[in-house]
């Protein structure tokens, strides 16, 4: 057993060793290579090094290079040397989180993770909380609390009847609803479609004079960071809107809801805590191994409610059973992984880790906007979008900048606009890299 978790371990290194020295995407011939793994399974079996080697011979070069510092493609972190190190051992350990009885060590870490959470989130203290695969899903558990708290003030059990003849309730989004908040809209059974969208303004971000009526049977769904800007939607003014009436607000702030950790950023974000639900990434700007989504609430019996089932041999006398929290009853231990990052960071370290990112974006808009270049939105945090003029010539510019490998970015469409889009996320990102990524763009440009 050493023998292999010693082999792992070495090509796990290797790899990253190597990752800054390489192309970011993948070569041709590496993803060609790949065709290795399009066979039936062996009648026999083999050595565990034999089963790493493939791994690692055929696997590690056919990777995307997000771990490095040069990728800004989508909100991609790293993955903090601490964090990988702790998902090892958490995986040694292999225990299933969704009970206490059967992990204690992780459900008091998970417990502990959630109160450095509230505390460097600036959350209310009574806020409870679950460790979910992904926004997508926290998006999911919070609307989950939301119409269970919304349809039992009108003594409706939606966790036994269904919404087949329930009380209708309105959800209100921004024209700019991020698609995973839509995707969580249909699995709750709300429906992507209907629902009432705000305008937006050229920042993505609703514009307060457009914001309607609301009432008790409403779900507001607001914006901390907009994936293709950064904008925030006007959360303080929506939420004292929206508390009068008796209304709940989810805020999906998949990476933005970061910004609170940092002094110079946390304006952006003022007023979440005014809301009654949250959704955000740790996989993201936290830098932990995926997966590693959160959801948080003010209301901690709704998500109880909403998330639980009845079940006598899982019932459990703690006061925190994690299953209770999110969809799952077995799943991985991954609140050890963010534990390990706030633990490793302290709150000076996440804040200097967003600061950082941001500065970053800062200088990518300076250097591409003095070299001419239009750069669409106002760089406040971590994304930056800039056309080289019309939609073809900023697509070619793009594929240049993939093919050559220093940097990855991405394109997107933003209010009209063909962009390209640079996300930057990573611990791993240093001032060198972002140099030498923007003579690459601005080679990639020059090319016409």
């Amino acid at each position: 057993m050493n023998e292999v978790l010693d082999e792992g371990c070495r090509r796990a290194q290797r790899y990253l060793a190597g990752i800054d020295a390489r192309a970011v995407a993948p070569s041709p011939a590496a993803l060609a290579a790949l065709s290795i793994f399009d066979r039936d399974i062996p009648d026999q079996s083999c050595a565990a090094g034999t089963v790493l080697a493939e791994l690692d011979d055929y696997g590690s070069p056919a990777t995307m290079a997000s771990a490095g510092g040069r990728f800004f493609g989508f909100v991609i972190g790293g993955a903090l040397p601490v964090t990988v190190a702790a998902s090892w051992l958490a995986s040694a350990w292999d225990q299933n989180a969704g009970l206490v009885v059967t992990a204690p060590a992780c459900a008091a870490l998970e417990r502990s993770a959630l109160r450095w959470l509230k505390d460097i989130l600036r959350l209310p203290t009574a806020t409870a909380g679950g460790f979910v695969t992904s926004a997508t899903a926290a998006n999911f558990c919070g609307l989950a609390a939301a119409r269970h708290a919304l349809l039992a003030r009108l003594a409706w059990d939606v966790e036994a009847q269904g919404l087949f003849g329930a009380p209708p309730l309105t959800v209100v989004v921004s024209e700019e609803v991020h698609a995973s908040m839509r995707k969580a809209l249909a699995m709750v059974g709300f429906g992507r479609e209907r629902v009432v969208r705000v305008p937006c303004d050229s920042q993505g971000r609703m514009r307060a004079a457009d914001f309607p009526q609301v009432d008790a049977r409403t779900i507001v769904c607001v914006q901390a960071g907009n994936v293709n800007t950064g904008g925030f939607d006007p959360i303080a003014q929506i939420c004292e809107r929206a508390r009068s009436s008796g209304a709940w607000v989810h805020v999906d702030g998949a990476f933005g809801l970061w910004a609170a950790a940092a002094p110079g950023r946390a304006h952006l974000a003022r007023g979440v805590e005014l809301a009654d639900s949250w959704a955000t990434d740790a996989h993201k700007w936290l830098n932990v191994p995926y997966d590693s989504g959160l959801v948080l609430t003010r209301d901690q019996p709704a998500l109880r409610a909403a998330m639980s089932v009845d079940g006598a041999y899982l019932s459990q006398d703690d006061d925190r059973v994690p299953y209770q929290y999110t969809p799952d009853f077995s799943r991985r231990a991954r609140g050890i992984e963010v534990w390990a990052a706030l633990r490793h960071l302290g709150r000076a370290g996440v804040a200097d880790l967003v600061e950082r990112t941001c500065r970053f974006a800062q200088r990518f808009a300076a250097a591409l906007a003095q070299a001419g270049y239009e750069v669409l939105n106002e760089v406040e945090l971590n994304q930056v979008l800039v056309s080289f003029g019309d939609p073809q010539r900023t697509r070619n510019v793009i594929e240049r900048i993939q093919r050559e490998g220093v940097c990855w970015c991405g394109g997107t469409q933003w209010q009209g606009r063909t962009a390209m889009r640079i996300s930057v996320s990573s611990w791993a990102t240093t001032a060198q890299d972002v140099e030498l990524s923007i003579a690459a763009i601005l080679r990639a440009a020059a090319a016409g």
